[in-house]
Protein backbone atom coordinates (compact mmCIF):
# COMPACT_ATOMS: atom_id res chain seq x y z
CA UNK A 1 0.00 0.00 0.00
CA UNK A 2 2.80 2.31 1.23
CA UNK A 3 4.55 1.98 -2.69
CA UNK A 4 1.44 2.26 -4.12
CA UNK A 5 0.49 5.45 -2.58
CA UNK A 6 3.84 6.82 -3.16
CA UNK A 7 3.73 5.68 -7.00
CA UNK A 8 0.36 7.99 -7.06
CA UNK A 9 0.76 10.74 -5.31
CA UNK A 10 3.92 11.35 -7.69
CA UNK A 11 1.56 11.05 -10.52
CA UNK A 12 1.03 15.05 -10.81
CA UNK A 13 3.09 17.59 -9.08
CA UNK A 14 0.09 18.34 -7.15
CA UNK A 15 -2.05 15.83 -5.42
CA UNK A 16 -4.81 15.84 -3.37
CA UNK A 17 -6.11 13.16 -1.03
CA UNK A 18 -9.62 13.51 0.04
CA UNK A 19 -12.71 12.21 1.21
CA UNK A 20 -15.04 11.94 -1.73
CA UNK A 21 -14.52 14.44 -4.83
CA UNK A 22 -14.34 17.77 -4.98
CA UNK A 23 -17.89 18.36 -6.66
CA UNK A 24 -19.27 16.02 -3.92
CA UNK A 25 -16.83 16.16 -0.87
CA UNK A 26 -17.55 13.43 1.89
CA UNK A 27 -16.52 15.71 4.98
CA UNK A 28 -16.60 19.79 5.76
CA UNK A 29 -12.56 19.69 5.67
CA UNK A 30 -12.40 18.39 2.26
CA UNK A 31 -14.72 20.61 1.35
CA UNK A 32 -12.83 23.59 2.56
CA UNK A 33 -9.35 22.42 1.25
CA UNK A 34 -10.83 22.58 -2.06
CA UNK A 35 -12.43 25.67 -1.99
CA UNK A 36 -8.77 27.24 -0.55
CA UNK A 37 -7.02 25.67 -2.99
CA UNK A 38 -9.75 26.98 -6.11
CA UNK A 39 -9.49 30.30 -4.44
CA UNK A 40 -5.56 30.42 -4.49
CA UNK A 41 -6.24 29.38 -8.45
CA UNK A 42 -3.86 26.16 -7.43
CA UNK A 43 -3.77 23.28 -9.50
CA UNK A 44 -4.18 19.64 -8.41
CA UNK A 45 -5.07 16.50 -8.66
CA UNK A 46 -7.28 14.13 -6.75
CA UNK A 47 -6.31 11.01 -5.34
CA UNK A 48 -9.53 9.34 -4.93
CA UNK A 49 -8.35 5.72 -4.51
CA UNK A 50 -10.14 4.70 -1.78
CA UNK A 51 -8.45 1.18 -0.87
CA UNK A 52 -5.39 2.88 -0.51
CA UNK A 53 -6.73 5.70 1.64
CA UNK A 54 -8.41 2.63 3.70
CA UNK A 55 -5.07 1.12 4.02
CA UNK A 56 -3.18 3.70 4.58
CA UNK A 57 -5.20 5.35 7.37
CA UNK A 58 -3.79 8.89 7.90
CA UNK A 59 -5.18 10.75 11.03
CA UNK A 60 -6.50 13.18 8.85
CA UNK A 61 -7.89 13.50 5.86
CA UNK A 62 -7.91 15.61 3.37
CA UNK A 63 -3.90 15.91 2.85
CA UNK A 64 -2.21 17.69 0.21
CA UNK A 65 0.83 16.35 -1.36
CA UNK A 66 3.45 18.96 -3.73
CA UNK A 67 6.12 16.65 -5.74
CA UNK A 68 5.19 13.20 -4.04
CA UNK A 69 5.98 14.84 -0.26
CA UNK A 70 3.33 15.42 2.16
CA UNK A 71 2.86 19.18 2.21
CA UNK A 72 0.19 18.82 5.15
CA UNK A 73 -3.76 18.77 5.48
CA UNK A 74 -6.35 21.31 5.97
CA UNK A 75 -4.87 23.62 8.75
CA UNK A 76 -1.11 23.79 6.79
CA UNK A 77 -3.30 24.86 3.42
CA UNK A 78 -5.17 27.57 5.39
CA UNK A 79 -1.98 29.30 7.11
CA UNK A 80 -0.08 29.20 3.88
CA UNK A 81 -3.37 30.76 1.67
CA UNK A 82 -3.68 32.91 4.66
CA UNK A 83 -0.11 34.37 4.76
CA UNK A 84 -0.02 34.23 0.60
CA UNK A 85 2.87 31.61 0.52
CA UNK A 86 0.80 28.60 -0.66
CA UNK A 87 1.35 28.83 -4.87
CA UNK A 88 5.30 29.36 -3.26
CA UNK A 89 4.66 25.54 -1.93
CA UNK A 90 4.12 24.14 -5.14
CA UNK A 91 6.24 22.72 -7.98
CA UNK A 92 6.63 25.07 -10.77
CA UNK A 93 5.83 22.11 -12.73
CA UNK A 94 2.08 22.66 -11.65
CA UNK A 95 1.64 26.09 -12.11
CA UNK A 96 3.07 25.61 -16.14
CA UNK A 97 0.73 23.02 -16.78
Amino acid sequence: IEERCRQLTSRAPVVLFMKGSPAAPRCGFSRKICELLTEQKAPFDILADEEVRQGLKQPTYPQLYADGKLLGGLDIVRELAEEDELLDSIPAAAKAA
